[in-house]
């Protein structure tokens, strides 16, 4: 693909439907998207391609997401049934049902892929016995950490993001050193792409869907905090509610 002159999320998307179409004529029932500044161990994929061949209903799979000071089955809410974007597996015919990956600039591609497989009746999981490292911050590729968290308070907002959950993640962030200006940043992202009210990236539909999830989620974190219980991040899904 030629360099483009500014960076874009939607070049990822160009730049992967480049490559699958070098490969849509052969014959295949899982395929995964890759960054190239991560790393794992020995056997990972095949680990993954095992899940897939355990469980029919897989439509997406991966596993932890950890970079430097940040693990996602420790320090997130997002949960085991979100697969980071860093490394995707796709069952093909969940690939195919969600129309493959949507070309939004702004971002939140990955996001928009594996929470339209759920909403399609897809099982999307991420698996705690193995992971994968990212060498770099996430959205830091061209900015600082303050203005890469306000900007996913901003893409919170055009991804749907309820506002209750929102308020809840930024306190939640506040409260833990060292991203108390981390948690303030996200706030302050999302409240200015409300009062410009930009345009969201998704459907009427996913975005019901996204904040029933949310809503669960959060009643279930309440009810195990008022129970003195601390809540496990990683086992926190949208059906937790009703388990």
């Amino acid at each position: 693909m030629p360099r483009h002159r500014d960076r874009s999320f939607a070049a990822k998307v160009h730049s992967f439907n480049a490559g699958y179409e070098r490969v849509r004529g052969l014959p295949y029932d899982v395929i995964g998207n890759l960054d190239a500044d991560l790393s794992f161990d020995e056997g990972y994929c095949e680990f993954l391609l095992g899940k897939f061949r355990d469980d029919p209903g897989l439509g997406v799979a991966g596993t932890i997401f950890e970079e430097d000071g940040y693990s996602s089955a420790r320090d997130g809410f997002e949960g085991q049934s979100h697969v980071a974007g860093g490394c995707q597996l796709f069952r093909r015919r969940c690939f195919e049902d969600i129309g493959g990956y949507v070309a939004n600039r702004a971002g939140g591609i990955d996001w928009i892929a594996v929470t339209t497989a759920r909403m399609r009746g897809w099982t999307t999981r991420s698996y705690r016995e193995k992971s994968f490292f990212h060498y770099r911050s996430l959205g830091t590729a061209e900015r600082g950490r303050l203005r890469s968290a306000f900007s996913y308070g901003e893409k919170d907002y055009y991804l749907g993001g309820h506002p209750v959950w929102e308020l809840f993640r930024a306190a939640y962030r506040m409260s833990k050193r060292p991203y108390v200006l981390n948690g303030l940043a996200v706030g302050l992202g999302y409240a200015w792409a409300w009062a410009r009210r930009i345009d969201r990236a998704v459907s009427d539909d996913l975005m019901r869907f996204h904040r029933g999830e949310q809503l669960r989620k959060l009643r279930a974190i309440l009810r195990s905090t008022l129970a003195l219980r601390r809540p496990d991040h990683f086992l926190i899904t949208p059906s937790s509610e009703r388990s």
